[in-house]
């Protein structure tokens, strides 16, 4: 790997640790929306407001690339099936009806399935040590969820709006084996801008049903807020990072950092007074190495050298 390679990899690697970071704000404007502002209509706010930053920032690329986005317009509108309405207005809409519990259990569920899709769809490597670190994380992600107190899964009960979070978990891992599927010859920022364009459009018609019947919610500052952070925070920036990482890193490796989200979680609660306790401690110990495991370099094995010719 040439110096360059591996300085690009280790700023991918550097980032992906903020990516739980900015995902865990969209669980805070998740529970913050109903009421306010109907799960298409934010889902179409977010990203269509992401969309229009960033076209304006990649519109040379994007006009230069033109014809190759025409040949590929399905893909960009399936990505923004996958990636935004399903993974956007039906993570809203679930999120109404459903704990926090069920949501993170649920979830937990994601980089497991993109580990196994990466593994036989795309052919990545994924040894011993990476299936190691994917246990030791997800049980780490458990731990904290119950709070330390396994015998409260026999407790948790499964409701309707826990089938949007399924569908949505299935989705993701989908979203993310198929950007990797389909390569682009687009940068990842003018890819993503390409996706929010797709995504725009086909969470429009919901999004117009959702407004136009009766006793939709009112669009106020506060709705306009919350579009506004959904977007930038964990859309732009998010969804990005994701997508430009997943190039370098693979996708099974990328997905894992998802498990740092209760870490992260805990820590806005302490900063917000909620002490942690000792099972975010317990989590931690088992997640941060599980993480580690799996996003180390896979050693290529060392081609002897060619014999001379005489």
């Amino acid at each position: 790997m040439s110096d360059a390679a591996q300085r690009e990899t280790r700023r991918a690697l550097l980032l992906l640790w903020l990516v739980p970071a900015l995902w865990a704000v969209n669980y805070i404007v998740a529970r913050k929306a109903p009421g306010v502002i109907g799960p298409y209509m934010l889902a179409l706010g977010r990203w269509g407001l992401a969309a229009l930053i960033l076209v304006l920032i990649t519109r040379a690329e994007l006009w230069q690339q033109r014809a190759a986005i025409t040949r590929a317009w399905r893909q960009y509108l399936v990505l923004g099936i996958l990636g935004m309405l399903i993974c956007g207005a039906w993570v809203y809409e679930g999120a109404r009806s459903t704990g926090a519990m069920n949501i993170a259990l649920i979830y937990s569920a994601s980089p497991v399935l993109i580990a196994l899709g990466a593994m036989w769809w795309l052919g990545e490597g994924f040894g011993a040590r990476q299936a190691a670190g994917v246990l030791l994380a997800l049980t780490g992600v458990v731990h904290v969820v119950v709070k330390g107190r396994w015998t409260a899964l026999a407790d948790v009960q499964f409701v309707a709006g826990d089938a949007w979070i399924l569908a949505a978990t299935v989705s993701w891992a989908a979203y993310a084996l198929l950007q990797k599927r389909w390569p682009s010859s687009l940068s990842a920022t003018a890819r993503l801008a390409a996706i929010c364009l797709g995504g725009t459009l086909v969470l429009l018609p919901p999004a117009v049903w959702e407004a136009t019947r009766p006793g939709a919610d009112a669009l106020g500052g506060q709705a306009l807020l919350l579009v506004l952070v959904a977007a930038l925070i964990p859309g732009v920036g998010a969804y990005w990072i994701y997508g430009w990482a997943q190039k370098i890193l693979g996708a099974s490796r990328v997905a894992v950092a998802l498990y740092l989200g209760p870490l992260y979680a805990a820590a806005a609660a302490w900063l917000l007074g909620e002490p942690p306790g000792w099972h975010h401690a317990v989590g931690a110990l088992l997640i941060l190495p599980g993480v580690f495991l799996v996003t180390r370099p896979i050693k290529q094995p060392v081609k002897p050298p060619l014999p001379a010719r005489s």
